[in-house]
């Protein structure tokens, strides 16, 4: 009899799963999942490496696989504590002759795989990798790992010529049986939080809020909802290109990102979706950038495994010094994360953030670049904060963006946003602060942007007074961009 051993990490889906579809050929299989403690410790930055929401997401996310896997005939064990010690105790007990599990790219997930390795070493059990978590496999990407290029468009022209993605992986019918009793409960809320008095884990502030642009919820089952909602029911696929830079609002964009996060939506499954959409409905460009942002985001996947630790460092994987010198000032950081710089793009956008879990594209790029140079913080702060908070946090994604944003990443060219520019731009009514700041909402149009310019005589009007119901900049715009001039 054999049985095989199903290791789920950031993979937590039954469709187009190849490392369930691999361990599922045998007489046992023992799906697991394991919650580390050390990935829910404090940040070498002084907050929880993992906030709020995205333990809510991601127990959703776990509760949804076991019912899955239950429909299936199987069942899904949990455990708390280090993989490497616990995977030992199942082999041994359940006599495992093989275990399986997708590989990832950061530092972090590999030294997971080799403690694992180490471990599992004495009993002379195989450890079957299996590479699942992009839209082009990495055996079919065309480049080998040291050549992958330091500029996107590089990268994607060659991709799109010389690599075909590999079809959706079906499972059909029960999976074989579990013979793990105990399969154990699901921790609470509670049992993750590091540093338990901290601001974050204030559930009344903190909460998800009706005011989020969709009610995101974890699982599988979510996951192809959404899909089929934004792409076939609400047929909004066909307008993504022009939407995608939206602020408020369900459908401007798909927000897929959380479950892919997770694993719990793969990318090939959109892939073959925008396939069968351009088929039977409409091809055009949308349709396209649809398939082009699932290259940025493998993108940073191949980068990271090229460069390893080097994203995580401040001076990132760029050779010419950079024109700022970094701060830490603790004040100015902590307004950041509260929304309370006096800059309404930016506090709408953290606001955002805080209370739901998500933040649209555009509102990262415009938080990052006023983080790291108009405040001129080490860019590394804002990334761990974006880790602990958003609920679409993948490591690749995540710190990869961030150092190109910072200018240290994989953008040929130190570009940072005019944060005004923007806001008039993508908000130029104001809709998307007065969303999220509502104590600015009655002011006029001309100056929902920059309230503090609000004439005395409105203020009287408006019974709103500057700095007392929503604080002055916290500096100067004008003079921070002159400063980033040199």
């Amino acid at each position: 009899m054999r049985t095989t051993l199903l290791l789920f990490r950031n993979d937590l889906r039954i469709h187009d799963n190849e490392a369930l579809y691999e361990a599922s050929k045998s007489d046992r299989l023992i799906p697991v999942y394991i919650f580390d403690p050390r990935k829910y410790s404090e940040s070498k930055y002084g907050f929880p490496r993992v906030g709020p929401h995205r333990i809510r997401f991601l127990l959703e996310t776990i509760e949804n696989l076991r019912k899955n896997l239950q429909d299936r005939n199987s069942d899904l064990i949990t455990r708390m504590g280090k993989p490497e010690e616990i995977l030992p105790e199942l082999v041994r007990e359940f006599e495992v002759n093989e275990v399986f599990m997708h590989a990832e790219s950061t530092s972090e997930e590999t030294n997971d795989e080799r403690a694992i390795e180490s471990a599992l070493k004495p009993q002379n059990i195989g450890i079957t990798k299996i590479w699942g978590s992009t839209l082009h496999h990495r055996d079919d990407v065309p480049f080998e790992q040291h050549q992958i290029p330091d500029v996107f468009t590089q990268f994607r022209k060659k991709l799109e010529k010389q690599s075909e993605v590999r079809k959706v992986i079906s499972i059909q019918g029960d999976l074989p049986q579990c013979p793990v009793s105990e399969v154990g409960e699901l921790p609470k809320p509670e049992d993750l939080r590091a540093m338990p008095d901290h601001f974050l884990w204030d559930d009344e502030t903190f909460e998800a809020q009706d005011k989020s642009v969709l009610q995101f919820r974890g699982g599988e089952d979510e996951a192809l909802a959404r899909v089929k909602d934004y792409i076939w029911d609400g047929d909004h696929l066909k307008n993504y290109k022009k939407t995608r830079n939206g602020l408020l609002g369900t459908d401007y964009s798909s927000k897929f990102s959380p479950w892919l996060a997770v694993g719990a939506l793969s990318a090939r499954y959109i892939f073959a979706e925008v396939k069968k959409y351009e088929k039977e409905r409409k091809k055009n460009s949308s349709t396209y950038w649809m398939v082009f942002e699932l290259i940025w985001r493998d993108y940073f996947r191949f980068v990271f495994l090229k460069h390893g630790n080097a994203l995580f460092k401040t001076e990132g994987i760029r050779e010419t010094p950079h024109p700022i010198e970094w701060e830490k000032n603790d004040a100015h950081i902590r307004k950041w994360q509260l929304a309370e710089t006096g800059i309404p793009f930016v506090d709408a956008n953290m606001e955002e953030l805080l209370n739901s879990g998500f933040m649209s594209n555009r509102g990262r790029q415009n938080a990052a670049s006023f983080f790291s140079w108009n405040l001129r913080q080490e860019w590394r702060i804002g990334a761990a904060w974006f880790e602990s908070l958003l609920i679409d946090y993948d490591p690749c994604s995540n710190w990869g963006n961030w150092a190109y944003n910072s200018g240290v990443g994989n953008d040929p060219r130190q570009r940072h946003f005019n944060i005004l520019g923007q806001a008039d731009r993508y908000d130029s009514n104001g809709d998307f602060v007065r969303h999220w700041l509502p104590e600015i909402a009655d002011l006029p149009k001309k100056y929902i942007h920059e309230p503090h310019k609000l004439p005395k005589q409105d203020q009287q009007k408006l019974n709103f007074t500057p700095d007392a119901d929503y604080p002055n900049p916290m500096i100067n715009l004008e003079e921070s961009y002159e400063r980033i001039k040199g």
